[in-house]
């Protein structure tokens, strides 16, 4: 069985989109299911608290950017969370490094932030 040689470049290119868009989509899925998480969530809460912190930065106006899912320092377990948060502000970036636990007797989570500058 002969096929043309423009039916496989057809393919092949629809199969390179196809598998493009549904790596997107899944990046897109995981970046949305770690920004609603309650460690994230409550991580930031806990800097925009910070005046320190958010003075530091240059804060308001405060942007999170997205995690890098390839960062070693980001974990998620059953019980334990640990993150690399990137922020940045008006003046300067940096990152919220937060840990969090939950007790499974209480359902208390508690969070650990630190904020660090970019080194540029």
């Amino acid at each position: 069985m002969r096929v043309s040689t423009s039916h496989l470049q057809q393919l092949a290119i629809f199969t390179t989109v196809l598998t493009g868009g549904g790596i997107g989509t899944m990046y897109y899925l995981q970046q949305k299911k770690f920004a609603e998480s309650d460690y994230h969530r409550l991580a930031l809460q806990k800097l925009e608290a910070c005046p320190v912190a958010m003075e530091s930065l240059g804060a308001p106006p405060l942007k999170v950017h997205n995690i890098h899912l390839s960062d070693r320092n980001n974990r998620v377990g059953q019980r334990t969370a640990q993150i690399k948060i990137p922020v940045t502000g008006s003046e300067t970036g940096g990152y919220l490094y937060t840990s969090s636990i939950r007790d499974p007797d209480t359902n208390r989570k508690k969070i650990y932030c630190e904020v660090q500058n970019k080194q540029t």
